[in-house]
């Protein structure tokens, strides 16, 4: 959904008013969360410092969103295992993960829909096959990623190669590699569990 145009700048000044430079008019995270839906870019700059603010305000968004009766999209599991994730050594992938995923669903969202709409059945939320098609999504995501960051991941052939070149201390590069994908699994494992528990 992203636009060739350049993204629309917002300034947030002291007062936490939001200036759409665009349009020439104060806007509220409302009208920003307006923007997104629409499929429109936008940076927010702190209009003192200049910093890009963009992350928080985006997150605001969503702490709004979810604040709201009925609104909720993020899991309790999900965000648990999300703290969990800061600081932890899978914290790297977790951004490129959950990009990839979101991605992923964006472009495969009508099929989706026609998918939960027929294990849904047009009855509310619930249901075995329900959960099993959000299930069977992750776990397509999770297997499209893997295979994604093996074929894209430079280290992998670096490390074949220095094996073949160097014996043993190219077998010890390659427990380094090893090391990388046991990782991985793990997230694999960490995420397979977090579907489960919704």
């Amino acid at each position: 959904m992203a636009n060739d145009k350049e993204p629309t700048v917002i300034k947030k000044y002291a007062n936490r008013r939001l200036y759409h430079t665009g349009t020439s008019s104060y806007v509220t995270l409302e009208d920003l969360a307006g923007l997104v839906r629409g499929g429109e870019d936008f940076v927010v700059y702190d209009a003192k410092s200049g910093d890009d603010i963009t992350r928080s305000v985006l997150a605001q968004i969503i702490f709004d969103e979810e604040a709201k009766d009925g609104q909720n999209l993020l899991p309790i599991a999900f965000l648990r295992q999300l703290i969990r994730f800061y600081g932890d050594s899978m914290q790297a992938l977790v951004p490129r993960y959950l990009e990839f995923s979101m991605d992923h669903l964006t472009k495969d969202q009508n099929q989706f829909r026609e998918q939960m709409g027929k294990a849904f059945g047009g009855a509310a939320f619930g249901g075995g096959g329900a959960l099993d098609a959000i299930q069977a999504q992750t776990r397509a995501n999770m297997a499209m990623f893997t295979e994604a960051f093996r074929v894209f991941n430079p280290f992998a052939a670096a490390a074949a190669a220095k094996a073949k070149e160097e014996g043993a201390a190219g077998a010890a590069k390659g427990d380094d590699l090893g090391d990388l994908k046991r990782e991985l699994n793990e997230m694999r494992d960490r995420l397979d569990k977090l579907a489960k528990t919704k």
